[in-house]
């Protein structure tokens, strides 16, 4: 009632109230004007101001993140030197620690062989005392005396021997340089064999030392903190993070096994019908067992420093650290052994459910012929598994650090988008205010062209004023000059 003027002309009415509108937005129309783009301009300069802060914060974030991952690759790096440094002092002590004692061995294996080879040399007869003699004989001119040929005969047999026993001493002096010969031959083997050794043994160092000088390289380039050790480093912590969290689904998987495998037979310990909240006590129950078994796991890992998420474990001297060690396995193999006692239960458990439901259902009882294999099956498993799930510490370390790394290179690209994305809205809503006062323009747009006309009517009307100021002066200023003359 109040905005009809005129009941019986309500069109009338609204087009009295447009016009008043119209007139009174003419009217404040620069204020208007200053408001939208006073807003504009404060919408946009804190949109601004949040992005800087949020890229900022991106800046600060993106340093941290450099920090952790060259400080987590450093302490890759220090583990992997560590180790090798380990496997050099190993290689020392094993074998070059004896060098003495093998030095001692070579030189008496080079000195027996070097006599050896002396004592097999062949050393040339010397000439016999009787040729000069067979010389003067063979000078003796033959004049067929039967003595003379009586001595030359005899001389003849005697050489023939002579002969033969040279041979003889020649063949048995030859066969025992060819034994000596052949006793040199395991001396030789085993120098052989022991140059090879030492021959692996340097190797080995060497491939030590090669390895350790590529460490070193790598530590230095994560030292200086260059782009190209940040990149490999992200991506290597991206890769163990997939890898990492892909080992772990499949942990979880044994874990769900695990506990349909128990949770059946837990129901006979503490009670089918106890609850603990909306979840059955059983339940509950082996869930805590895995989750003691998974604790216990990584307490054992940690003892036995191969994992580290726990320093004060790794800290431990080693007498207690062993200590730890054994307690820690004697409570999985105790928790084993109470799964796999579980698991034969519920097979008992489930015979018994069977003929129970066939007895209600008033069905004749089938005597069951199950085979002992699955039950041997399900206890193995029920023993196994407890110390599958030991070793899901290692990839639960290596999720932890890689998360760290992944999950600041996310966010830093949330905060890059964020920024983006408030910045663009700064902009469209400064775009957003001179749109708006062109929409308002829009709207008194008669009143406006009213005004225009008027200005333009005006300005017409000054100009033909002026321009009869000025063509009037000369006229007047030329009569009373005409007048004068």
């Amino acid at each position: 009632k109040f905005i009809t003027i005129w009941p019986e002309m309500p069109a009338l009415s609204i087009l009295v109230w447009v016009v008043v509108l119209v007139a009174l937005m003419y009217l404040g129309r620069t204020q208007a004007h200053k408001a939208i783009l006073s807003l504009a301009r404060v919408i946009n300069n804190a949109l601004r101001l949040a992005a800087r802060s949020i890229l900022r914060a991106e800046q600060g974030l993106q340093h941290r993140n450099k920090e952790v991952l060259l400080a987590r690759g450093k302490e890759t790096v220090e583990r992997q030197l560590e180790r090798e440094f380990h496997r050099v002092d190993l290689v020392v002590k094993r074998d070059l620690s004896g060098y003495p004692a093998l030095n001692r061995s070579l030189s008496n294996l080079v000195s027996r062989i070097d006599e050896d080879y002396r004592e097999s040399t062949e050393v040339p007869p010397s000439p016999p005392t009787w040729i000069n003699a067979v010389k003067s004989v063979a000078k003796i001119t033959p004049t067929g005396d039967a003595m003379v040929s009586e001595i030359l005969g005899t001389i003849h047999t005697t050489l023939e021997g002579q002969h033969k026993k040279a041979m003889t001493e020649y063949r048995e002096a030859t066969n025992k340089r060819h034994k000596l010969l052949g006793k040199m031959t395991p001396f030789w083997r085993k120098l052989s064999q022991t140059l090879t050794d030492v021959d692996k043994n340097i190797t080995g160092l060497q491939e030590r030392s090669e390895a350790i000088d590529n460490r070193m390289e790598e530590y230095e380039e994560i030292r200086k903190g260059t782009d190209s050790s940040l990149r490999t480093l992200t991506s290597s912590a991206m890769t163990q993070f997939v890898i990492a969290g892909f080992v772990l689904l499949i942990a979880i998987g044994g874990a769900v096994i695990n506990f349909n495998l128990i949770a059946l037979p837990m129901s006979e310990m503490v009670g089918g019908g106890s609850y603990i909240g909306p979840y059955k006590t059983s339940n509950v129950a082996a869930l805590v067992i895995i989750m003691v078994e998974v604790t216990m796991g990584l307490f054992l890992m940690e003892s036995l420093r191969i994992t580290n998420l726990f320093p004060n474990i790794s800290a431990l001297d080693d007498k207690m650290r062993k200590r730890m060690m054994l307690i820690t396995f004697g409570i999985l193999v105790i928790l084993a052994s109470v799964e796999a006692s579980l698991a034969f239960m519920r097979d008992v458990i489930a015979s018994d459910m069977q003929a129970l439901r066939q007895s209600l259902a008033n069905v004749q009882a089938v005597e069951s012929t199950t085979s002992w294999i699955p039950t041997v099956g399900q206890m193995v498993m029920g023993f196994i598994l407890p110390f599958a799930l030991t070793f899901v510490a290692i990839p639960l370390e290596s999720f932890i650090h890689s998360a760290r790394t992944v999950g600041g290179v996310g966010l830093t690209g949330f905060l890059r988008a964020l920024a983006f994305t408030l910045r663009l809205i700064g902009n469209m809503a400064k775009q957003s205010g001179n749109l708006l006062v062109n929409v308002y323009d829009l709207i008194i747009l008669l009143p406006l062209w009213i005004e225009k006309q008027a200005h333009r009517g005006h300005n017409s009307t000054t100009g033909a004023e002026e321009h009869t100021d000025v063509s009037g002066q000369p006229s007047g200023s030329a009569g009373s000059s005409g007048g004068g003359i």
